[in-house]
């Protein structure tokens, strides 16, 4: 009876984080990428100081804004009212069907993706003196172009279906789709369940959550856009949006609640989960952190916001028709609004995350510089003769790795400071040092913090 309630304390802080990796899209990338075009424009008047024009981040800024805007203008070939009226064509069977396809294309498209999209910042930003064993930064760039607009056309495939959905006079076809929900419980109840499994299934719950109030939002906005925005008929719209809603609140506690009871896992473990996931946001904030936490969000929940982002772009620039000094006047104050909520969020989940680190007591995991950079090597003499009041300003982030040949990494990636927590024994075992606790956990079973999908990229993005 615990589980609805600690299951819901880390749904809603796993949704806050993906909504603030979503509206870094909208709020703060623009910002960025003016930034870094403004440094590319105005180098020649301060000349080149550094050997790089651009810093890593910066690089990975302006491929996210080229990104954004080439799959936007892709999207404008797609015809939203044609895909509309041949889905709706199909009978109640087939559509069924299509969506059960459209959910798990969608999950190998996110695998895939994040690969994709961590190779082509990995390609731009690698050392100019390593000799590229790439194709090159042009392929990869396409091939990213070319993933976030098939992404993006996929989700507008689920949208539309959901549309169909809603707009079917006897219901029957969004009665089948809620009904869907019930067979993940058939799927995944009944099968051996570890907490590192259990973390990853509650990392894509999170996520699916989120695309899914997303995809309610854009079937609002073309249902209200049909009917001149008559606020009417949004109260029409509001039963079935609660309904989608409750019933995937609903599978996905009586789901988790069985799991944990078959295989005896105890509540407390979600405390840990979102604990977890609260390290990732302090550890990206501290000084030397390796990369933004919107970055490890995508890698360990799955959940890559690009191709959500193109496409709510493209219904709502679609949607609203802005003409006028005063339509141009609301955009601008709509835009400080959401920079306004972004600012917000990212104070209050980053306040809430150092309190659950606290409760957790991985306060001192945050100032433990990681050991040795590579296996073959000694480890830095600075390092060594730092003093403790220096060591409070070192931070190893969760997302940081060394940059090495890819048999390297993972022995690295299990052995990080972040990865020994909810593996570190109880008891007398406490004062193991660290070295031996390190290859302890490296023969023991994977840890939590390992389900991620961390890449070699990750060193590069500031």
């Amino acid at each position: 009876m615990r589980i609805p309630r600690e299951l819901e304390k880390l749904m809603v802080f796993g949704i806050f984080l993906c909504l603030d990796a979503f509206l870094y899209v909208f709020t703060l990338l623009p910002l960025r990428v003016f930034l870094a075009l403004f440094r590319l424009f105005t180098l020649p008047c301060y000349g080149l100081r550094d050997r790089r024009l651009l810093q890593p981040a910066q690089v990975c800024d302006i491929l996210k804004g080229v990104i954004l805007v080439i799959c936007y203008f892709m999207m404008h070939y797609v015809d939203y009212s044609m895909m509309y009226h041949l889905i709706r064509g199909q009978s109640v069977i087939k559509l069924y069907i299509i969506y059960n396809m459209l959910e798990v294309a969608d999950r190998l498209f996110s695998s895939f993706g994040q690969d994709i999209l961590d190779a082509l910042y990995w390609t731009a930003t690698e050392p100019k003196e390593r000799k590229r064993a790439h194709i090159g930064v042009i392929p990869h760039f396409f091939m990213a172009v070319l993933y976030v607009f098939l992404h993006a056309i996929l989700i507008m495939v689920q949208a539309t279906t959901l549309n169909v959905a809603f707009n079917s006079h006897n219901k029957s076809l969004l009665t089948i789709m809620m009904s869907n929900n019930f067979v993940e419980i058939k799927g995944s109840v009944f099968k051996k369940f570890e907490k590192n499994n259990l973390f990853q299934m509650s990392n894509s719950d999170i996520k699916e959550r989120f695309t899914n109030y997303v995809l309610l939002l854009i079937v609002c906005l073309r249902n209200m856009e049909q009917f001149s925005w008559n606020p009417d008929h949004l109260w029409v719209l509001f039963p079935d949006v609660c309904m989608v809603i409750a019933s995937e609140t609903a599978v996905d506690i009586v789901k988790h609640a069985f799991i944990t009871k078959f295989n005896d896992i105890t509540a407390d473990v979600y405390s840990e989960y979102r604990a977890s996931l609260a390290f990732d946001l302090v550890s990206s904030r501290q000084k030397n952190a390796y990369t933004d936490y919107s970055d490890s969000v995508a890698r360990r929940m799955g959940f890559i916001p690009l191709p959500l982002a193109v496409l709510l772009i493209r219904v709502v620039t679609s949607s609203i028709k802005v003409q006028g000094i005063l339509s141009y006047a609301c955009v601008i104050l709509f835009y400080l609004g959401l920079i306004s909520l972004k600012v917000l969020n990212s104070i209050v989940l980053l306040g809430k995350s150092c309190q659950y680190v606290k409760e957790a007591k991985m306060e001192e995991k945050l100032f433990n510089p990681p050991p040795a950079s590579a296996p073959g090597k000694p480890p830095n003499k600075s390092q060594n003769k730092c003093k403790p009041a220096q060591e409070e300003n070192l931070s190893a982030s969760v997302t940081s790795q060394p940059v090495h040949p890819k048999e390297n990494v993972i022995p690295l990636l299990v052995a990080s400071s972040s990865d020994q927590f909810l593996t570190t024994p109880d008891g007398d075992e406490k004062d193991i040092t660290q070295e031996s606790s390190e290859l302890k956990h490296r023969s023991s079973k994977k840890d939590l913090l390992e389900v991620d999908r961390f890449t070699i990229c990750g060193n590069r993005i500031d």
